[in-house]
């Protein structure tokens, strides 16, 4: 437990400290504010220092406060001593370590930077959610539900013959056979989906499908034989999906508002580029520095007929 509690916040306060040591670079004898909880080798480690720990990893008020409490001192004072042995040994002084903490810093400034102008946005209004709601009968007062089963199989093993098997089968039993018979390793398994968690396409191409249509999904190094067991009504009301759609739409608008900012600050920037071989190229969409102050968006599946029918990639759950 103290093993997986050190190393998680070894990982976690990477960035932090890395910036923090970049700044205070050639200025050890400064203090470090707060209530001084240990000393290593000189240096304190404090009463903020440990509350900031607390907070970064979320650490639940319960009875063993003081027993949690103390692990994360621990995992201080171990982070402090590999610290201090790197920097005798100068590591803090190689290129790759100088360049991760220009890197770390310049993060930690751009999201701070991005969470300050974009983090005081309103919660959405009750018209709004509302609004959402009416215009998405799909996600809610429509909302399907698809029960299918599957059959994992590695990619390398999805071959023209398993695709024509998959043609002349009437069912995902006639392929399992066809898979015994040819020793091609596979897991059975069965998924519930809503037509809240797909991509409307997806969703779309699904509800179209007759029950025991089979198709695949590709992803990555494994791929999915699946078959429709059923499709159903699962209505959601708007008090149901009210926290969802607040949820859905607060990370849009801080999403708009981010996009909004970087657009405003490359309109007035002098940018220029260098070294650069077929042209400037187009600016993304959703730079790094935006992206990393919202949440991950869910990726679009988008079908592609092959056989039965062959996917691409496969809907991740989320509002769209």
């Amino acid at each position: 437990m103290n093993t997986q509690l050190n190393q998680r916040l070894l990982s976690a306060g990477l960035a932090v400290l890395t910036a923090a040591a970049l700044v205070a670079c050639g200025n050890k004898a400064e203090k470090k504010p707060g209530q001084a909880l240990a000393s290593v080798n000189g240096e304190e480690i404090t009463v903020l220092q440990l509350n900031d720990e607390l907070a970064r990893n979320n650490a639940p008020a319960t009875a063993n406060q003081e027993a949690t409490r103390k692990q994360v001192l621990e995992a201080l004072i171990d982070r402090q001593l590999l610290d201090s042995e790197a920097a005798k040994e100068k590591i803090d002084r190689d290129p790759k370590v100088v360049q991760a903490i220009e890197r770390a810093k310049s993060l930690i400034l751009a999201q701070a930077y991005m969470q300050k102008r974009v983090g005081t946005l309103t919660k959405p209004s009750k018209p709004e959610v509302e609004a959402y709601f009416s215009q998405n009968p799909q996600f809610f007062t429509n909302r399907k539900q698809f029960d299918m089963r599957e059959l994992v199989v590695a990619t390398r093993d999805v071959s023209d013959e398993l695709k024509a098997a998959m043609d002349a089968s009437k069912s995902l039993d006639d392929v399992s056979t066809w898979l015994d018979a040819h020793k091609v390793k596979y897991a059975r398994a069965q998924i519930s989906r809503t037509s809240s968690d797909l991509p409307p396409e997806l969703s779309a191409k699904l509800a179209a499908m007759p029950r025991g249509q089979m198709f695949i999904i590709r992803e990555g190094e494994r791929s999915m034989l699946i078959s429709i067991a059923d499709v159903h009504p699962a209505p959601v009301n708007l008090e149901t999906a009210t926290p969802q759609i607040e949820q859905f739409l607060y990370a849009k608008k801080n999403k708009e508002a981010a996009e909004a900012e970087i657009k405003r600050l490359r309109s007035t920037a002098k940018i220029a580029y260098m070294n650069q071989s077929g042209g400037t190229g187009a600016a993304p969409a959703t730079t790094p520095a935006a992206a990393a102050a919202l949440p991950a968006q869910s990726a679009d599946a988008t079908p592609v007929d092959s056989g039965k029918t062959e996917m691409n990639e496969r809907g991740v759950a989320g509002l769209k």
